[in-house]
């Protein structure tokens, strides 16, 4: 199940569980859209993924207590600046590369 985590490892932008700017990659390390889209190139800085944008898991019980109500959303905050020109030369290899292909 998805940590839901909240907020943008890079910039620190709060990404509650209801928000549509949140950008993951399949090990769910955590972006802002503006991050993804600005500084990291749709490359993610840990495992040089693709990024996603993260589900909304439903606020209220819909079906079989599948809600925030029951599993809430993760609070730890994660923060792990970006070193922008690192990342540059790492991803320079890879940019090019759709995701699916990396």
């Amino acid at each position: 199940m998805l940590e839901l985590r909240p907020c943008c490892e890079h910039c620190g932008t709060s990404l509650p569980p209801d928000s549509t700017e949140a950008r993951i990659c399949s090990y769910e390390c955590t972006f802002c859209a503006t991050c993804v889209d600005t500084v990291l190139g749709n490359v993610c800085p840990n495992c040089g993924g693709g990024f996603e944008p993260r589900p909304v898991r439903p606020a209220r019980n819909w079906k079989g207590d599948n809600f925030l109500g029951k599993d809430p959303a993760g609070t730890a905050r994660k923060l792990k600046p970006v070193d922008g020109t690192a990342h540059a030369e790492f991803a320079a290899a890879i940019r090019g590369i759709p995701p699916k292909d990396r």
